[in-house]
């Protein structure tokens, strides 16, 4: 391993962060999105294509997330779904990260869905 990989290893974060479209792209492509915010969040809405793992359930829940498709997670604003990429990257997983979380894939015109399929809102 040369410096920089080295570097990069121990003081890096082991996932890429990415915007509301490269998630899109990647998830088009054939990509997972975890979803990892409470019951009650994902309840009154999520993001259509997304899996929803809380975060605290997540290291008990490896096995549920793909280890041969990228994965991107988003939480409500990007805090807890870093923690769940950085988790997920030390498990092998090629782990991207949603910057600014939900609030930013609404805002760049991603729809939400609620239970029932009724239009989400975020909480």
């Amino acid at each position: 391993m040369n410096a920089a990989g080295f570097f990069t290893k121990v003081f890096g974060k082991p996932y890429r962060t990415v915007d509301p479209q490269q998630a899109a792209a990647i998830l088009a492509a054939g990509g997972v999105l975890v979803d990892v915010r409470e019951a009650t969040e994902w309840r009154a809405g999520h993001a259509l294509e997304a899996r929803h793992i809380p975060l605290a359930q997540l290291a008990d829940r490896l096995g549920e997330v793909s280890s041969d498709r990228p994965v991107v997670t988003v939480c409500r604003s990007g805090a807890r779904s870093r923690q769940a990429a950085a988790l997920l990257a030390r498990n092998g997983r090629q782990v991207h990260n949603l910057r600014g979380g939900m609030h930013a894939w609404i805002a760049a015109g991603h729809p939400l869905r609620a239970k029932g399929g009724r239009p989400g809102q975020l909480i």
